[in-house]
């Protein structure tokens, strides 16, 4: 029986492409380049810093330049966190659904808190969710299963019972590791070159309020 279900950030609950990528093309411009469109950012959106500044500028952590680089894309994203930023079509209904079956939900990402917590505050979440646990409040992120576990002992509800939806392998694979049930989020990101349906996961679904079925 399903008593709580977690969710990833981004490309899961909320579409945050746009400001991200907004931050990535003001680097772009900077530099004389021409801006990318939302359909080249959107996959590579889940992936943070290092995605998109590998898709911008073919650059990776290690190389020369790297953090000079992450650290203007954080400062410009920073700037505009919560500009274009929006839960996802359905997902709000979703979480009123969730409320009125007493089902408690979580947010488990590998975003840094301190862009994590002022988007839930924006979005009206802060007072509705039952966790948060994000990528810089651990030694390890996902695809380690520890943020999970963390969340279930947060919401003391055992991972057998929780329902993880995310759009990204790591969240599969953390999921399974967590010994929680994985559902893909297909309508999200899904910035992985194989596909979803490979990962591992029993469950695809293509509009959050499929995941109803599931409980």
């Amino acid at each position: 029986m399903i008593r709580a279900v977690l969710f990833d950030f981004d490309g899961t609950l909320a579409d945050t492409a746009p400001d991200l990528g907004h931050a990535l093309n003001r680097q772009r411009i900077a530099r004389g380049l021409s801006e990318l469109s939302i359909a080249q950012i959107r996959p590579l959106a889940s992936a943070g810093s290092r995605g998109l500044l590998g898709l911008g500028f073919n650059i990776k952590p290690g190389d020369t330049g790297y953090e000079s680089m992450r650290d203007e894309f954080l400062n410009f994203y920073t700037q505009r966190l919560c500009h274009d930023t929006c839960l996802f079509p359905g997902v709000g209904e979703l979480l009123d659904e969730l409320e009125k079956r007493n089902l408690p939900w979580g947010i488990v990402t590998n975003k840094p808190a301190r862009f994590t917590h002022p988007l839930i505050e924006t979005l009206g979440l802060a007072q509705r969710v039952a966790c948060v646990v994000c990528g810089d409040e651990l030694a390890n992120t996902k695809p380690h299963p520890e943020p999970l576990l963390t969340a279930s002992t947060k919401i003391a509800i055992s991972p057998a019972h929780c329902i993880y939806l995310g759009d990204d392998i790591r969240d599969v694979q953390a999921s399974l590791a967590a010994g929680m049930q994985p559902i893909v989020a297909r309508y999200g990101y899904l910035g992985n070159d194989q596909p979803p349906e490979t990962w591992g996961a029993r469950y695809l679904i293509d509009h959050p309020k499929e995941l109803l079925a599931y409980l």
